[in-house]
């Protein structure tokens, strides 16, 4: 099914730089074709044309590049009202967003000078590599290989589930050179680099997955990100916070529409001659649904101003709020389809993609598993030192 075709864009496309605006946008130009981009699998250009013109895709950055130099807790802000509007369209912010902060954070000058005025304006759009065939949330079992010859390295291996790869133009790729790993920025169009989209997923539909593979891909010594041996402990740890606040914050999102979409409809939905809001248990399901969603917000809130703030311990702040957010998102989006009835087994209402988007989030960044045993293992670390 092709994309819905949506008007040219205009010069009235207002600037993204906080809550209000990117409510804003996303309730005009995303909200309303959220369904209709499930269905087509993929996020129109005219839509991602009009997110550049909007400033939304790294608003992070600093002003000298394009950026906004907006906070972390604000950018938190920003991607839950577009995960309120659709998943598939925060995803694609979370992975342009992961490879923009670690070109930021650690690329060369020349690097920043070259792709941050792009990945800024939205001109070149970005992807995350990290997940194998055999490899996902353990990095440790990465096969994708990066051989140094005499002026760079030759890549070969391949990458699933990777999140826009279908229409990414830059991918943050990370592979073994020898015992360690590393971090490298690969253009698409490099020769060697193959492209194959992946369809009939079950959540998140429209972010465009891909399975990529890198055969003899021939970088030079410009395309390694951070020192060599360096990326374990500290790009791939940043990057992937980064992605996990990210997807908090979209699962507050989806919370909170999970809370609207089940309002709007038991106000107007009448059982027995009485709105569906009268009964007991559904007034209990959205109480829950509006306690989670402010416990949720707070907690990604701190993990940005911990951010902010150079915290290091904004990691474990941003597992727990990962894990509580995504763990809440799923549960509730349960919920929302309940409150339809068949109604919300259908694809009039859009509830039931809340519920396939969900179940996502407790998968992605870390699985909700491995985020327990994280979050048990740091408090005990914290019992014997205290």
């Amino acid at each position: 099914m092709a994309a819905p075709v949506l008007a040219p864009v205009d010069e009235l496309v207002e600037p993204v730089e906080d809550r209000a605006s990117a409510r804003a946008f996303a309730a005009e130009h995303i909200a309303p074709y959220g369904n209709e981009f499930e269905r087509a699998g993929r996020i129109p250009e005219q839509l991602l044309e009009r997110m550049s013109a909007a400033g939304i895709w790294a608003p992070f950055l600093p002003t000298e590049v394009g950026g906004a130099g907006v906070s972390m807790v604000t950018l938190g802000e920003i991607h839950e009202e577009v995960g309120r509007a659709c998943s598939s369209v925060r995803s694609l912010l979370t992975v342009h967003t992961m490879l923009s902060w670690t070109v930021q954070r650690f690329g060369t000058a020349e690097q920043k000078a070259r792709w941050l005025p792009e990945l800024a304006a939205g001109r070149t759009l970005g992807a995350f590599c990290l997940t194998e065939p055999e490899a996902g949330s353990d990095a440790t079992g990465i096969r994708t290989t990066a051989v140094p010859t005499g002026d760079g390295y030759v890549l070969n291996g391949g990458k699933k589930w990777i999140t826009n790869g279908q229409r990414a133009d830059l991918y943050l790729v990370f592979a073994r050179t020898g015992s360690s790993i590393a971090a490298f920025l690969v253009p698409r169009n490099s020769p060697g680099v193959s492209v194959t989209p992946i369809k009939d997923i079950m959540g998140t539909r429209g972010s465009m997955l891909a399975e990529l593979r890198f055969s003899d891909v021939l970088l030079g010594s410009d395309s390694l990100l951070g020192p060599s041996g360096f990326t374990a402990g500290m790009v791939l740890t940043g990057t992937l916070d980064l992605g996990r606040y990210s997807v908090a914050a979209g699962s507050v999102g989806i919370i909170q529409a999970c809370l609207d979409a089940s309002a709007s409809y038991t106000a107007q939905r009448k059982v027995g001659g009485a709105p569906l809001k009268d009964l007991q248990l559904i007034q209990a399901k959205v109480s829950d649904m509006v306690t989670d969603a402010r416990a949720a917000r707070l907690l990604v809130a701190e993990a940005g101003r911990l951010k902010d703030a150079g915290e290091s311990s904004t990691l474990m702040a941003t597992w727990i709020a990962k894990y509580f957010a995504s763990t809440a998102a799923a549960k509730h989006a349960t919920e929302a389809v309940q409150i339809h009835g068949a109604n919300g087994c259908g694809g009039e209402y859009p509830v039931g993609r809340y519920y396939r988007d969900a179940k996502v989030m407790e998968i992605i960044e870390g699985s909700n598993e491995i985020q327990r045993i994280t979050i048990a293992a740091e408090a005990y670390r914290e019992m014997t030192t205290s």
